[in-house]
């Protein structure tokens, strides 16, 4: 399989490199990160990077005497895809998406190991803790009181389009080599995004074949890559990608492994704010314009700029929502969204 087009890569700013001896020295520098970063050989010291190190397969033993005997969800794509797990034509997926053990999964990656034009095969976001006896505990970052969520991707080699997510993620490299395309925030225009709803993982991804650009139809796509960053990662690696931050992957080698730890900067009991936004486009994005602009109005006095004017005028111990949230008010929004959504 070819590698990306390396005029497309050529030229990027390179993702910062940073150096952390220790525990509190992550915990600074993911506190203080707004721009993605990486630590070489952060994690080489884990058991299943050294399994990696040696094989492929030496890799897929170490993480099969940990599984439980549980089924594993698993996407294959078509052969002769080029590892792409995208759409097809008809804005369907152009991947199957399957149940099965991990040693059947492995033994298909086992007897296809070799051939360029085997379909690819990939395990996304599977929870260390449920699907795995010990993983974690041999094989984990310390990162203090972060609350996260562990998991891990294997697969041969994919490509998944460039998307975003809202927590925090530091991605470690295990088996395999990856790339990562990294593009801020604001440049969610220039990335020519997909449906909301319709998307192979649950968040919006890029239009734009990053191997093959089409740049009569995606022309922002030039101004996206201004603002791009690339980190190539070895095994023992680890990259700190910051929330909402989008991110195209490449998985480089035959086989490839990845886990990675996804944190909010916020109290877990906060709403998600992509369930707000799906809300306002059922409820407001086909209003006449001039009930648009006033509900932007709205929005902007209750939400993005909501000084102390907001509520100066109103009583102390009246002011119900318009307060500072606290996990007892979130659940009461909630229990009355849930109502209102069920009429």
């Amino acid at each position: 399989m070819a590698e990306a087009d390396p005029g497309i890569l050529q030229g990027l700013a390179q993702v910062r490199e940073v150096e952390a001896a220790d525990a509190a020295a992550l915990d600074a520098l993911l506190r203080e990160a707004t721009a993605p970063f990486i630590v070489r050989g952060l994690v080489r010291d884990w058991p299943l990077v050294q399994a990696g190190l040696e094989s492929g397969r030496a890799a897929r033993d170490y993480l099969l005497r940990h599984r439980r005997d549980a089924q594993f969800t698993v996407a294959v794509g078509a052969p002769g895809s080029d590892g792409r797990l995208f759409y097809d034509a008809a804005m369907g997926m152009n991947f199957r998406t399957l149940r099965a053990k991990l040693p059947e999964i492995f033994a298909k990656i086992d007897a296809d190991e070799g051939d360029p034009a085997a379909p690819p095969i990939y395990l996304a976001s599977i929870d260390v803790h449920d699907f795995f006896q010990g993983l974690h505990e041999a094989n984990h970052v310390d990162l203090g009181e972060r609350r996260c969520l562990a998991s891990i991707w294997i697969g041969t080699r994919t490509r998944i389009a460039a998307h975003n997510d809202f927590p925090a993620n530091l991605a470690c490299v295990a088996a395999g080599r990856r790339r990562f395309t990294l593009f801020p925030p604001e440049q969610f225009r220039n990335l020519y995004l997909g449906p909301v709803d319709n998307t192979p993982a649950g968040r919006a991804i890029s239009m734009v074949d990053f191997r093959a650009p089409d740049f009569a139809a995606h022309p922002k796509f030039r101004v996206a890559l201004d603002h791009a960053q690339v980190a190539e990662m070895e095994p023992g690696d680890a990259l700190h990608i910051p929330s909402m931050w989008y991110h195209h992957v490449e998985g480089l080698e035959p086989f490839n492994v990845l886990v990675n730890y996804w944190w909010r900067e916020v109290p877990m009991w906060l709403g998600q704010p992509q369930d707000a936004l799906n809300h306002a486009m059922l409820s407001i994005r086909d209003l006449p314009p001039e009930a648009k602009a006033h509900w932007r109005a709205l929005f902007d006095h209750y939400v993005f700029d909501n000084d102390t004017s907001v509520t100066a005028h109103i009583p102390e111990g009246g002011r119900g929502i318009l307060d500072p949230m606290t996990p007892e008010a979130a659940s009461r929004i909630r229990s009355y969204l849930l109502r209102q959504l069920a009429r």
